[in-house]
């Protein structure tokens, strides 16, 4: 018997040692496991961060450079440049507008036989100008007659610009190509009385001005540049500081000869990932080349979260190993069943952990996406597009009356064009909130709700709508759906045809009611019908018909919130039937025949005469 204790004994610690073996080894592989998946998910989010940073950096590019295009257009549009007109077309360019940049300058061509009388020509429009001819000019000199200061500084007017050879450069380049151009990176000639330490590598932007006005004797000649100066490391921090936060440390370089140059850099001051390595993503500037640098800080996913997973895998490893070494030891002739829940519990701590990655990355992908749209849209597009209709609503009023015919077509089409845009972005905004957006479950009279629609929709057409019935949803959400789908029947018509629309339903199983929208329209081809649905996607024989291709999009994401289905039917005759499927209400159905239909109800008409057409 001792001999059979010894050996169950020596059976046991065998056991037992094997146990909690094969515990640490499950807990050490686990760790293993999650710090490679964070160090994944890090080298994803920094890519993702880059390619954020990179959009931004380019936009903000853009929309510096269009501003000065505008300026410059501005100012060769007046007949006779003095400083009161100077400083009216640039009142509005402030810090809040263009961070980082410095300010805005005019600068002048002035051979150096002609310094003294360009002297006496501004003066004499009020600019108390004294030109300082540097020695380094190299044939013309180009002096600053007007500024516009943005950051308070006011640089000295009759400035030589051609003491820089970078300034010079980049007025040259732009002269050539009739547009926008960008200075290597210098200390810029008004930071020179600045202490050495505040001084910061600085760019120039330069577009030509040429004379447009009818009335100016120089018509068609070059007037001068208008020239924007920013500090490098101020238009760095106004640009992303408030995108990239603390995540990651920013270089920008000028690669536009190969050998890369510093223009300006941003680190926050918390310590850095290396062990994602860095990201390099090339920036559209006018005329040069520059790229972006990024590189990931600790903060990239809000914390050392990978500290934190692994101490939790090790906690939970050594747990699980005592656990399962106590429950052995007592219970060791069922070491089959123990191992077969070990098994069982590290397979769902394993998809548990899957799991929670999955959903943490869509969470935070949607949250950027949304984000970054709301923010760009809200921001950069409605505020100055707004300005645009605006100003063109008041030229249409006030001005058309002094403007030619020609003018006024342009003026025409600038306010149709805004307006397209508007419309594109309202589309966007929609499209992008559709799955965001709360729904308010309330009892809906689809029939109420269509017969409005039909009147404010039907023109010159004829809106039919059936008897429909009363569902569960959001009354705002299922508006746009009917608005959307009468709207598209009615604009995709063959010009002469008057449209005629009927809006129906029918049972569908599954206590579900299909909605239907037929149209006699040009119809879609059988090949898009897949894709209608689809964002930004447009059925052939639609190019000459306005729209963004996102309104059926938007429609198809309110349905499947309302856990309903869309598609797209040709109808008898011609056209096409865009239908959709909501959940009926128990108890709340259509009046009609005894089958659930409403094709017998009565049909409410909502019709407009057609307009005699023009001899």
């Amino acid at each position: 018997m001792s001999r059979g204790n010894a050996g169950r004994k020596r059976r046991s610690v065998l056991v037992l040692a094997l146990v909690v073996a094969l515990g640490l080894i499950g807990t050490v592989l686990a760790a293993v496991a999650l710090r490679h998946a964070e160090q994944d998910r890090r080298a994803r989010a920094l890519s993702q961060q880059t390619g954020m940073v990179g959009q931004v950096v380019t936009g903000e590019m853009r929309r510096y450079s269009t501003s000065l295009s505008d300026l410059a257009a501005a100012i060769g549009a007046q007949s006779r440049l003095e400083a009161p007109e100077f400083t009216a077309i640039t009142a509005p360019v402030d810090r809040q507008r263009l961070p980082g940049a410095s300010g805005v300058g005019f600068v002048v061509p002035t051979p150096a036989d002609r310094v003294a009388e360009t002297q006496a020509y501004w003066r004499a429009r009020g600019v108390p100008v004294t030109l300082r001819p540097s020695p380094a000019a190299l044939g013309s000199h180009r002096f600053l007659v007007l500024s516009h200061s943005i950051d308070g500084t006011e640089p000295p007017l009759g400035l030589d610009l051609a003491a820089s050879v970078e300034a010079t450069e980049a007025m040259r380049i732009a002269e050539e190509s009739h547009g926008v151009a960008t200075s290597r990176t210098y200390r810029l000639l008004k930071d020179a009385s600045l202490p050495p330490e505040q001084r910061q590598l600085s760019f120039v932007l330069a577009a030509p001005v040429y004379s447009t006005s009818p009335d100016a004797a120089d018509t068609g000649q070059l007037r001068g540049w208008v020239t924007m100066g920013l500090r490098g490391r101020d238009f760095l921090h106004e640009a992303i500081g408030a995108a990239a936060k603390d995540t990651v440390a920013v270089t920008l370089s000028d690669v536009t000869s190969g050998d890369p140059l510093p223009v300006a850099s941003w680190e926050p001051r918390v310590p850095m990932d290396n062990a994602v390595g860095s990201r390099q993503v090339p920036v559209a500037v006018p005329q040069r080349s520059w790229a972006l640098t990024v590189q990931a800080t600790r903060r990239l996913l809000a914390g050392d979260d990978d500290l934190h997973l692994e101490a939790g895998a090790w906690v939970t490893g050594i747990v699980i190993t005592a656990l399962l070494a106590a429950l052995t030891a007592t219970v060791i002739g069922s070491r089959d069943r123990a191992l077969r829940r070990v098994d069982a519990a590290t397979s769902a701590l394993r998809t548990d952990i899957a799991r929670r990655e999955e959903v943490e990355q869509q969470l935070r992908r949607r949250e950027a996406e949304l984000v970054g749209f709301a923010g760009i849209v809200a921001h950069d597009l409605r505020s100055p597009l707004a300005r645009v209709l605006g100003y063109a609503d008041f030229l249409r009023d006030e001005a058309a009356d002094r403007l030619d015919p020609e003018h006024r077509v342009f003026l025409d089409r600038l306010h149709g064009g805004a307006q397209r845009m508007q419309a594109l972005i309202d589309d966007l905004l929609d499209y992008a909130t559709a799955d965001n957006r709360r729904i308010a479950r309330v009892p809906v009279d689809l029939q109420r709700l269509a017969g409005e629609v039909a009147r404010e929709q039907a023109g010159d057409g004829e809106v039919t709508v059936t008897r429909l019935p009363v569902v569960e949803g959001d009354p705002t959400m299922l508006r746009q759906v009917l608005d959307n789908l009468i709207g598209n029947a009615i604009k995709y018509t063959a010009p002469g045809v008057r449209p005629m629309v009927r809006v129906g339903c029918r049972p569908d199983g599954n206590d579900q009611w299909r909605i239907d929208v037929t149209d006699n329209g040009i119809g879609i081809p059988e090949e898009d019908r897949a894709n209608v649905f689809t964002a930004f996607a447009r059925a052939r024989g639609s190019e000459d018909y306005p729209g963004t291709g996102l309104g059926l999009a938007i429609v198809a994401r309110i349905v499947e919130r309302h856990h309903g289905r869309t598609g797209v039917e040709a109808a008898p005759g011609g056209g096409s039937v865009l239908w959709f499927t909501l959940p009926a209400m128990a108890a709340i159905a259509p009046d009609g025949d005894d089958d659930g239909g409403a094709e017998a109800a009565e049909a409410a008409r909502v019709a407009q005469p057609m307009q005699p057409s023009s001899p």
